[in-house]
């Protein structure tokens, strides 16, 4: 089996000098990293590249050299692939004819499974209706729209390009196009002194009746504006209390209206969770194709240089642009596989861990942060906001 230590092996130009040789194991999972955005926001940390239009020659031919070269080390793409995910930066900008671009680099019979989940990003400002049009027509079936707040203010000081208005037309284009599977992203945890009615917020993606709702906390990055206006004393974050307040209050009222919180930061209606994003949290097998993306063939993982020039400019030198490598094994491995189960509806599964955890266990149901049903511990919303905390206590617990 083909690996190397993380990081070896990488050049100065960001790709590596030589070749990896990948495990067989075929995948029928993809991730597209598109990096292009109009803005980049304030709190954003994600591997973008700003420009006004996205370069959908330059991304796809890149994307392409990529595919062939990952062929090339022994990569195996699946006969039909199971889940697609195009995120960013931002796909829309790249314009009505992304989508079908990517089913001629990954080939259309691997796209041809009546079950595949295709899912694409767009933000409300870049997502015209001939943008929904081609992605129905190539093959999308997904769709997640950047939303964030429906509050002007709030969409200001992020830096956002759409207003609330913006958010509920890109809404009401997708359903004209015949999506009905939309997402919608909301953003919890302002800082201090950013006027936002949260529970207003919620008010208004509940009238939505989207299928599927993913909340994320602000978190202060560093190197971002938000990062260094935090570390300059401009701008305070909220404190634990406010935070917890504010996720549990998204749980109770999403639950209550028949949303099911199947995984820390996502809620669907029935049927309408996000199988891609199950690949992650499962250890099964994806390519991640683009700048700054991370792929798991297990045992092996790497990652792209993160600057769309040196990914770009490495391929078009026929160089790999992976930034590091490591096989999963070990103490780290453990570490993932405790974290990634408890933050699951499912919860973790108990049978290849020994009896010493079962104090642990005990004292998380006493404590109200989680439940027990047979060989399986499963955390609620209160142990969500622990996930951290609790994953090292299992991981000590387990000796």
């Amino acid at each position: 089996m083909g690996g190397a230590s993380a990081r070896d092996d990488v050049g100065a130009a960001g790709g590596v000098t030589r070749r990896m040789r990948l495990p067989g194991t075929p995948v029928s999972s993809v991730y597209l990293h598109a990096p292009f955005c109009a803005r980049r926001c304030f709190y954003c940390d994600f591997a973008v590249e700003v420009r006004r239009v996205g370069d959908l020659a330059e991304w796809s031919g890149a994307i392409e050299r990529e595919v062939a070269l990952r062929a090339e080390e022994g990569l195996v793409l699946a006969d039909r692939l199971r889940t697609l995910y195009v995120g960013g930066g931002t796909p829309s900008l790249l314009g009505p004819d992304a989508m079908a671009a990517m089913g001629s680099v990954l080939g259309a019979d691997r796209l041809s499974d009546p079950d595949l989940e295709w899912t694409a990003e767009a933000n409300p400002e870049s997502f015209t209706r001939a943008v929904a049009e081609g992605w129905r027509s190539a093959g999308v079936t997904r769709l997640s729209l950047g939303v964030q707040s429906f509050e002007e203010e709030v969409l200001g000081w992020m830096g956002r390009l759409h207003g609330a208005a913006g958010a509920l037309a890109a809404l009401d284009t997708a359903r004209s196009a015949g999506f009905e599977e939309v997402s919608v992203d909301l953003i919890f945890g302002l800082p201090e002194g950013v006027k936002r009615e949260w529970s207003a917020d919620l008010d208004r993606v509940l009238k939505l009746g989207v299928p599927h709702i993913s909340l994320y906390g602000l978190t202060a990055e560093q190197g971002t504006g938000l990062g260094r206006r935090v570390t300059q004393g401009e701008l305070r974050m909220p404190d634990d209390e406010r935070y917890r307040a504010e996720y549990l209050e998204a749980h109770h009222r999403l639950t209550d209206a028949g949303y099911r919180h199947y995984e820390v930061s996502n809620f669907a209606l029935p049927g309408s969770e996000s199988r891609h994003n199950r690949v992650y949290w499962s250890g099964d097998p994806w390519l991640g194709l683009g700048n700054g993306a991370h792929s798991f063939v297990p045992p092996l993982r790497w990652w792209n240089t993160r600057e769309w020039a040196a990914y770009r400019d490495a391929l078009l030198a026929d160089r790999d642009p992976s930034d590091g490598r490591e096989v999963s094994e070990g103490a780290s491995d453990r570490l993932e596989r405790i974290w990634m189960g408890l933050r699951t509806a499912e919860g973790l599964s108990l049978r290849e861990w020994p009896n010493s955890v079962e104090g642990c266990i005990e004292e998380w149901v006493d404590r109200g942060v989680a439940s027990r049903s047979g060989r399986r511990v499963r955390l609620n919303a209160e142990g969500w906001l622990l996930l951290d905390t609790l994953t090292l206590e299992f991981d000590r617990a387990a000796g």
